[in-house]
């Protein structure tokens, strides 16, 4: 199935291009689907030539060691694109990709990008902004988990998921809009689930931890301050 041009339009680097643009994209694309739980991308799949897009969705981005544990590397909301070694690389995928729920991935070939980037260069510098942006984020995180303390991690985890979701004000603060399980911030800052819990308590009362993952910041500054390392 093809997408249609309200659906380009919904993907982030395309945004603000031409319905006359987005018309010449569409023979080229093709639409997925997947269920909740179903890998998307398997860690080292050779990936079709294709730029790979979210329009539907959320997936889940880990690193799976020869061990069995695994590292929460990011994850992706509808508009985004992934998978840049699809597009600009060896075609190997470097880590794994799971649905979180049902969703919908969008592939566009390769070399219908190349037809619209010549049409538009525009497009290849907002390519690279995000690609950009993709890796200094994995070497914050790389970097994050070589040098910085477990209790850091954790803070700059929360606060930037309160960045990028939003909070909703409550009695005893703000309130997260995402709801961040034990098991996940574990996984995401490489420690064991033991130890998150641990460290969650020991952020009282700059955090509060309820049932299901809802996490409220009672006191931001202090939360900024773990986040730099500061305090304990």
């Amino acid at each position: 199935m093809q997408a249609t041009v309200e659906t380009l339009a919904k993907i982030l680097v395309f945004s603000g291009l031409e319905p006359a643009e987005l018309q010449r994209l569409q023979p080229h694309t093709r639409i997925q689907d997947y269920h909740s739980g179903e890998i998307v991308i398997h860690e080292g799949d050779r990936l079709p030539e294709a730029l790979h897009a979210l329009i539907a969705g959320e997936l889940q981005v880990k690193k799976i060691a020869p061990t069995g544990k695994e590292t929460i590397l990011r994850n992706i909301h509808s508009g985004e694109i992934f998978a840049a070694p699809a597009l600009f690389g060896d075609r190997n995928a470097p880590a794994t990709a799971i649905a979180l729920c049902d969703t919908q991935v969008l592939l566009l070939d390769r070399q219908g990008l190349l037809d619209a980037i010549a049409q538009n260069p525009e497009l290849a510098l907002r390519l690279l902004v995000v690609f950009n942006r993709r890796l200094q984020q994995l070497h914050d995180t790389v970097h994050g988990l070589v040098s910085e303390r477990a209790i850091v991690r954790l803070a700059r985890l929360i606060l930037y998921f309160a960045t990028l979701h939003g909070t909703d004000r409550v009695s005893g603060g703000e309130q997260l809009k995402i709801e961040l399980s034990y098991y996940r911030m574990a996984r995401t800052v490489g420690i064991t689930y033991e130890e998150c819990v641990r460290l969650i308590k020991t952020m009282k009362p700059a955090i509060a931890y309820r049932r299901g993952g809802k996490i409220t910041i009672g006191d931001r500054d202090s939360l900024e301050a773990i986040a730099s390392g500061e305090r304990d």
